[in-house]
């Protein structure tokens, strides 16, 4: 019986159409993914085009109180958008008519407090809810939405009867005291403690610690990032606050934003120096914003999440 010994068949190149068609699906991916890019980039124009157009609207007014601050008095009433010549002019009047450095450290100290407060009662307020379980639980956490929901007109009265029982027209306390809680506070950290690891809860129980402990040793300083930002978004809220102190503080100075009325009389209104002095109300929110920017986009990330 014969073998015959044959060599392996020697290995045949691809057809050429095959080696072109991979060469041209090779070399069109990019430009696919350059073509879908463009697409893309066309598709959102019209968006980005809007956005451009409500940040210009919205910028603008700031825009216009800073020109009109530093424009001469006698031009405060021009409609000329771009800025004129220069002058201090505003600014010295404010210096020299109202007291601006004290109104802004008790506006501060305000502010501080009053974002404190509500911090510390939205703290305690969403730890009990969201870590035990109690009867009438749901019943006392819709109240505090519904306080939240509730017009500020609608209790501005007797809130207004209860500080002039108690003596405080006129103080920054009776700015404070009936704001020291926030029910946007309580609900946001309600959210995040709702989401806090429970195994962090156990595990601290059995090492002995009281439920006091593990809020401020466990629970606090896991939610720093959090906090930062809701405590930025209060003190924004309570800077900015005209209403309530106007309303209380009506034959006194103390705050900034109270301050700002005494530029307005019957004899006519110094547009001017209102402008200058809000351009000075303006420059702590601004710091805020230049140096804690990263936080206080986060603020308002986190209080549109759940």
């Amino acid at each position: 019986m014969a073998f015959i010994l044959t060599s392996p068949p020697a290995p045949t190149s691809p057809p050429a159409e095959l080696t072109r068609a991979a060469d041209d699906a090779v070399t069109s991916s990019p430009r696919r993914a350059a073509s879908r890019a463009r697409s893309r980039a066309l598709a959102s124009l019209p968006a980005h085009v809007l956005l451009a157009i409500l940040a210009l609207v919205s910028v603008y007014p700031i825009y216009w109180m800073f020109v009109t601050a530093f424009r001469p008095t006698a031009e405060a009433l021009s409609t000329n958008p771009l800025p004129g010549p220069v002058s201090l002019e505003n600014f010295l009047q404010v210096w020299q008519q109202i007291p601006i450095g004290s109104m802004l450290a008790s506006t501060l100290g305000m502010a501080l407090v009053l974002a404190g407060a509500q911090l510390l009662v939205a703290v305690l307020a969403s730890y009990g809810f969201a870590r035990w379980s109690f009867r009438g639980k749901k019943a006392l956490y819709l109240l505090f939405v519904g306080s939240w929901l509730v017009p500020f007109q609608v209790t501005m009265i007797p809130n207004y009867l209860l500080v002039s029982q108690l003596g405080l027209l006129n103080t920054v306390a009776g700015v404070v005291l009936p704001q020291l809680c926030s029910a946007f506070a309580v609900m946001m950290l309600r959210q995040h403690l709702e989401s806090f690891p429970r195994e962090l809860l156990d595990a601290a129980q059995m090492d002995g610690r009281s439920s006091w402990l593990t809020l401020w040793q466990v629970v606090v300083p896991n939610l720093r990032p959090a906090l930062a930002a809701l405590a930025i978004m209060l003190f924004i809220s309570a800077w900015n606050e005209y209403l309530w102190p106007s309303l209380i503080m009506q034959k006194s100075t103390a705050l900034i934003q109270v301050g700002i009325r005494a530029f307005l009389g019957a004899e006519g209104n110094n547009w001017g120096a209102i402008m200058a002095a809000s351009s000075i109300a303006c420059l702590p929110i601004f710091l805020i914003y230049i140096f804690l920017q990263r936080y206080v986009v986060d603020a308002f990330v986190r209080s549109g999440l759940k």
